[in-house]
């Protein structure tokens, strides 16, 4: 009866989404710079959402998508970000990434910023993942 009782109280704890944080990194800054962007790979086992991020190196921090529209560039903050089941979804230069905007300081190559990453799954029940990005030179594309 015990046994049986303990898989009903497993069955019903709501399943957080699993996902996978890869090579996260952050783009240094010069002096006076007050944003930079932050990449990094995700994979999530389950379908689940990016819906919020925060630092302590800013005062806030948005997840941006960048897209060719009409011959033209154009940058785009993004309330959510859809993470498919078992595909990996790439924040990269030029494309998904995230904007820590008004920084405390500057970033130089080789500091760490801490970023927590808000997933919500399908169930909408929301998790947390804090990651340690090193900072890599303003050259860096990858």
């Amino acid at each position: 009866m015990k046994k049986l009782f303990a898989l009903l109280m497993m069955a019903s704890l709501p399943a957080l989404a699993q996902v996978t944080v890869a090579e996260p990194w952050v783009r240094a800054t010069v002096a006076a710079q007050k944003a930079t962007g932050a990449f990094m790979t995700l994979t999530s086992a389950q379908p689940a959402k990016l819906v919020g991020v925060s630092s302590p190196a800013a005062g806030a921090v948005e997840v941006h998508e960048m897209k060719m529209e009409n011959d033209m560039m154009k940058m785009r903050q993004m309330q959510a970000l859809e993470l498919p089941a078992g595909q990996t979804v790439k924040l990269a230069p030029g494309g998904y990434h995230l904007m820590l905007l008004d920084l405390k300081q500057p970033l130089k190559d080789g500091d760490k910023v801490p970023l927590t990453l808000e997933i919500e799954d399908a169930k909408k029940v929301r998790s947390k993942i804090t990651v340690e990005a090193p900072v890599k030179p303003l050259t860096a594309t990858h």
